[in-house]
């Protein structure tokens, strides 16, 4: 994208420079599911405009519609004017969380997200008491209601909490005896629900002799806020994050992120955020040369590769997702597959760049029927591959993806990160 950062938050110029080719509709995760004029891309920034411009009054019509859209940035990814559809639909997003307010059970998610020892008690709590509400699949970290739970379907599959989270289990500092040191950014998912990516890249990194810094101080990224439109929550969390990154110091060699969303967060959206922030704007574009997707880093900085041929062929047939945060966002899909395909066969599904259908909370709660129906598709395509195991580099995806097959009645098919299935072949 060659245009400055004010040129793209200019929603009458993004809106002009919209031809209406209609590449974009194919694509369109929300269209695919509810086939209406508006709530496509060209749609989204035909109204943008016409909001801008006073011609539309954001009323609760407009906000259903402007909350419509999975932010998934397929539209982008085709737009022959590479138009930022889903960056004018966050700042817009931020107008309507002004105007209306904040649901407060997102403002209670929110505040959990700004708190880390607030976030680590809830999470403590809600493990105590998961099994008095939610049947317990501990083979997929999931569980299912037992009853009915206000917004809650009674089908639905959600992330099971664990005793202790990642973060709270290790040392800050684990010495490998390696004369490299990298910073471990877990994501939130990965830090309370699906814990053992965390602990399959500490086991990725012992074997490789580096040495790894868990960086405990660490905030949520605070993409859940920056999607709904909590912008405050966004300002408060990205700052504390960059001060503390900048503290590293030259012994750390990256800050490595086994979660496609928040390294995207973390990467490039902390530089849209602070479009009209200068200081903080020049300080998110100086760490951002030292964040990585895990597998990115692994792939390219260390002899993992070499490592990995010269273990023992694995049983396991895989299909690989692309997370649309990862290969849309950061161009990071080949690495995974690459450090996957040393020791798994790997099927492709028929579309692994089809967005899986999370979209983040609003998604997930208030319109979830939209969510049920675009992961829908994407189990039927793990299906018809005949694996059994579907992998992303993303605790979202795998959040959407295990409820979608769940619902699909997809079954014999287990979920893992690719960092997972590296290190089960480590250890071979």
């Amino acid at each position: 994208m060659t245009k400055k950062l004010e040129e793209i938050f200019d929603f009458t110029a993004t809106s002009n420079d919209c031809v209406k080719c209609g590449k974009c509709i194919p694509v369109c995760t929300i269209h695919n599911v509810n086939a209406d004029e508006v709530t496509s891309p060209r749609g989204f920034i035909d109204l943008l405009g016409a909001y801008k411009r006073g011609d539309l009054e954001l009323d609760k019509n407009a906000k259903d519609i402007f909350e419509s859209c999975f932010l998934c940035t397929a539209c982008t990814d085709v737009c022959p004017k590479s138009l930022p559809t889903d960056m004018v639909i966050e700042q817009a997003r931020a107008d309507i969380a002004q105007k209306f307010g904040i649901a407060w059970y997102k403002k209670l998610f929110f505040l959990l997200l700004r708190h880390r020892w607030l976030n680590d008690l809830a999470f403590k709590l809600g493990y105590v008491f998961q099994t008095c509400g939610f049947k317990i699949k501990a083979e997929i970290d999931s569980m299912s209601p037992r009853s009915f739970i206000p917004m809650v379907k009674a089908d639905r599959l959600l992330p099971s909490l664990m005793k202790k989270s990642f973060l709270n289990s290790h040392e800050e500092n684990i010495d490998n005896g390696g004369k490299r040191k990298v910073a471990v950014f877990i994501g939130c998912l990965g830090n309370y629900n699906y814990k053992k990516v965390g602990e399959s890249l500490l086991e990725i990194l012992e074997t490789l002799e580096i040495d790894a810094f868990l960086a405990k101080d660490q905030k949520c990224c605070a993409a859940p806020a920056y999607f709904t439109g909590d912008f405050d929550t966004v300002d408060s969390n990205a700052k504390h994050n960059i001060e503390y990154f900048e503290k590293f110091g030259d012994d750390i060699e990256a800050i490595i992120v086994p979660e496609a969303t928040c390294s995207a967060m973390l990467k490039i959206d902390y530089e849209h955020f602070f479009h009209d922030q200068p200081e903080w704007l020049e300080r998110a574009k100086k760490i951002k040369d030292k964040i990585f997707m895990a597998t990115e880093w692994l792939e390219h900085h260390t002899q993992l590769s070499e490592l990995l041929a010269s273990k023992k062929k694995m049983p396991n047939i895989v299909t690989y997702h692309d997370p649309c945060h990862a290969k849309k966002m950061q161009g990071v899909y080949q690495e995974p597959r690459n450090l996957i395909s040393k020791n798994y066969s790997i099927v492709e599904m028929s579309d692994p760049n089809l967005c899986c259908g999370f979209g983040g909370v609003t998604m997930q709660t208030e319109k979830y029927h939209f969510a049920e129906a675009a992961g829908k598709p994407k189990a039927a395509m793990i299906a018809k591959t005949g694996a059994e195991v579907v992998s992303a580099e993303c605790s979202a995806c795998r959040m959407q993806i295990n409820n979608s097959m769940n619902v699909s009645g997809v079954e014999n098919v287990v979920f893992k990160n690719p960092i997972e299935l590296i290190a089960e072949a480590l250890k071979k």
